[in-house]
């Protein structure tokens, strides 16, 4: 059995006061697998079946262990992918420092098993270990550690899940991420609108701004910890903010006589391109967020809004009407070679750019309901997600698998969270406190 290798110091992140930003003093180290450890999951075509795998309870720390393995375990199946083997079924509960007895875990059907330990050092701080195991083959398919402070127990569960779906699936990590979305309270009427941030699980809540404007579409900056949004107090014009999530400074851009909508960030969270509304047309502009200098991107006659960035920057995609009905057009990141790339029936708007930049994600209207759909840059390729009655606010996942979009089944009730992969086979609500809306997925934490 390999050993797990320790790990050194981290330099001293940055402080993040209201998304607590969890500041590891050890980084994850991982090594090769064998050669001969062939565990790996392909995900589409229509015989895709989740795999089995088991997550045994972490040893060591009592009160910590179970917290850590559950999330991973919560976790994995939720990313629709791998199906936990229930731990009544489980034929042992493996030591973390010897090899478990594969022939047993074969019997169950599992082809990959999960072991790990939480402790505890004299100063209190903790040491979250944990293996991947092959169970076909009987190899360690990766190992690592994390040294944290016990605040942040919950946060290693997603760093474990992220390196387990990711050594399985050969795609991107996504669960140490968070969500923006704005929570919508009282009567449909009269509905109070805050800007609330969370785990991607639903977990450690928070509300950001405490609705005294009402807050409408969120979205998180690649680059910084900033958010964009637009904000409304009654008798005022709506206007673009942005709120950096450290120090909680907040700043409204744009022109007061005007109205300034639909912001998003620039791939290195310098600029913002928006909506403006000018006379009887909306136009794109981009803003420097430092010096305030704007630029037009287009300017017609046409209402042309929800912009947003390929990851590289080099091009927009944005919804406009100029062709009689909204669709969703895509331009130079200067304007240039404006191009539709939605046909077919019905209308598209809000398009939302893939971080991997293969797919666009948009709404579709058509036949009196809403789909989620994705389509290649080009226009080419177009996939219906989920279809309903009401299906709005596409957002990807960090690592571009999973579309996050709001639900709302109309009467007196109010939107919910749901997320879809790429392929439409998963789909998982997200849980929230209330009603919600407009969501936006951060990039990944670590790192930032």
């Amino acid at each position: 059995m390999q050993n797990l290798p320790s790990a050194g110091p981290l330099p001293a992140p940055l402080a993040a006061r209201l998304v607590a930003l969890l500041a590891f003093l050890a980084v994850a180290l991982g090594f090769a697998a064998p050669a001969q450890a062939q565990l790996q999951l392909r995900i589409g075509g229509g015989s895709f079946q989740p795999m089995p795998i088991a997550i045994a309870d972490f040893g060591g720390d009592p009160s910590l262990g179970g917290l850590v393995s559950g999330v991973v375990t919560n976790n994995l199946r939720r990313s629709g992918y791998f199906t936990p083997l229930d731990h009544a079924r489980f034929p042992e509960q493996p030591n973390f420092d010897a090899e478990p007895n594969f022939e047993k875990w074969r019997a169950t059907g599992v082809q990959g098993l999960v072991t790990g330990r939480v402790s505890r050092d004299p100063s209190g701080k903790l040491k979250v270990e944990f293996r991947l195991w092959d169970v076909t083959s009987g190899q360690q398919m990766t190992g690592q550690q994390y040294g944290t402070d016990t605040a942040n127990a919950r946060r290693t569960g997603h760093l474990i899940s992220d390196a387990v779906y990711t050594k399985i699936t050969g795609l991107g990590p996504w669960f140490d991420s968070r969500i923006a979305f704005v929570d919508e309270s009282g009567p449909k009427e009269n509905r109070r609108k805050r800007l609330m941030v969370m785990d991607q699980d639903g977990a450690n809540v928070r509300a950001i701004t405490s609705g005294e404007t009402s807050i409408v579409a969120p979205r998180y900056s690649p680059a910084t910890q900033d958010i964009a949004f637009m904000s409304q107090a009654t008798g005022h014009q709506p206007r673009v903010q942005v709120i950096n999530l450290e120090t909680g400074a907040r700043q409204a851009l744009g022109n007061v006589d005007s109205m300034s909508a639909s912001p998003r960030f620039s791939p290195d969270g310098r600029r913002l391109v928006m909506s403006v509304q000018q006379g009887g047309n909306a136009d794109i502009v981009t803003m420097d967020i430092a010096t305030k200098a704007q630029h037009s991107v287009t300017n017609g006659m046409a209402i042309d809004t929800s912009p947003t960035y390929a990851p590289d920057g080099s091009q927009i995609a944005f919804e406009s009407d100029r062709g009689g009905s909204q669709q969703v057009y895509v331009m130079g990141a200067d304007g240039s070679n404006p191009h539709r790339i939605t046909f077919g029936a019905g209308s598209a708007s809000q398009p939302a750019w893939s971080p991997r930049g293969d797919l666009i994600a948009y709404t579709r209207q058509r036949n009196g309901g809403f789909a989620i759909c994705v389509s290649k840059p080009d226009g080419t390729g177009e996939r219906v997600l989920t279809e309903g009655y009401h299906n709005e606010g596409p957002t990807f996942a960090p690592n571009g698998q999973y579309v996050l979009f709001f639900r709302d089944p109309g009467g007196q009730g109010g939107g919910k969270l749901f997320m879809v992969d790429i392929t439409g086979k998963v789909e998982q609500p997200i849980p929230t406190p209330s009603y919600a809306s407009d969501p936006t997925w951060s990039p990944l934490l670590a790192g930032r």
